[in-house]
């Protein structure tokens, strides 16, 4: 979210092995894999449990869970490091999600630490006037928050196009270089007509503060925000995403912010006021606290977010 400029590091990727390590490891994958998968099948590390008694069902959830397997199989490697690119191929198809337009808005920007002069410019959000954007924060070790919701924003497009919808990024790799504003964010969902748009972003609280918390709009109409006629659509779509990223991830609820609910609801944030579709943001967790660094920077556990994250809009979808 909003927290002060600050030049954290990036983590650097791993380089390739060659020669004969290379050689063993393509003898040894297949066996390899197949062994992971039939892991994966029977609920893996146990890292981020999958299910919660009372935790919504449908249709459409039972169907996706199923077809799950196959995608995580195919995206989400449990050794995968915190750079890893997670970028989907899949294309739009056939599929429950077919003619849904979904928004999806990675926070912040790699680019943005390199760029302060232009995201601390101001812009009108309606209620009030905001920087364009900020860098967010990171772990304590450098994995940033931009490389993290851009990572689960790609593992949640495919995951998503598998199911046939069209998706929409905000932001993608190097383009824009910074940003986008919080204004154009919103702009990019309205434009689009989008069916739901989801704002991706992780905490920065102090150690100790753990647990996700969902972000719902609350009535604004000020200037250009106008949020009435979304209110209600995105804290259905608000709930629904809380409760199918706790039963796939068992990240928590905040014990900070929200009252054990998982969801808060604000009228500051420009990507909510300006918004005319339904939207939410999510805090997948607090970058800032052990616990909550250690999952944050897990690959598969990021696919598990991924996972909660499109079950929820899913749900929304077909409600």
């Amino acid at each position: 979210m909003s927290y002060p400029n600050q030049g954290f590091e990036s983590t650097e990727r791993r380089s390739a092995r060659r020669g004969p390590l290379l050689l063993a490891l393509a003898a040894l994958a297949p066996g390899a894999l197949l062994g992971w998968m039939v892991y994966e099948a029977v609920g893996g590390s146990g890292q981020g449990g999958s299910s919660r008694a009372g935790a919504p069902d449908s249709a459409f959830s039972r169907m996706s869970a199923a077809a799950s397997l196959q995608v995580r199989s195919a995206s989400a490697p449990p050794a995968a490091s915190p750079g890893d690119d997670a970028k989907g191929t899949s294309r739009p198809g056939p599929g429950p999600l077919a003619g849904k337009v979904i928004v999806i808005d990675p926070g912040h920007n790699q680019g943005n630490f390199e760029h302060l002069t232009e995201i601390n410019r101001q812009v009108d959000i309606g209620t009030n006037w905001k920087e364009c954007d900020t860098t967010g924060t990171s772990t304590k070790v450098g994995y940033t928050e931009a490389d993290f919701t851009l990572d689960v924003a790609h593992r949640l497009r495919s995951l998503l196009e598998e199911q046939g919808a069209t998706v929409k990024l905000t932001r993608d790799g190097d383009t824009p270089l910074y940003g986008p504003c919080v204004t154009e964010r919103a702009h990019i969902g309205n434009e689009a007509h989008a069916d739901a748009a989801l704002s991706i972003h992780a905490d920065d609280s102090a150690e100790g503060d753990r647990g996700f918390h969902v972000i719902i709009p609350g009535t604004v109409h000020a200037g250009a925000a106008d949020t009435r006629p979304i209110v209600g659509p995105s804290h259905d779509l608000g709930a629904r995403v809380a409760d199918f990223f706790l039963r796939e991830t068992g990240e928590p609820p905040s014990n900070y912010i929200g009252e054990g609910t998982g969801l808060v609801t604000r009228t500051d944030l420009g990507g909510l006021n300006l918004s005319k579709v339904p939207k939410v943001f999510i805090e997948c967790g607090n970058m800032r606290d052990s616990r909550d660094s250690a999952l944050l920077t897990y690959g598969a556990w990021r696919q598990k977010a991924a996972q909660g994250l499109f079950e929820g809009i899913a749900d929304f979808l077909n409600r």
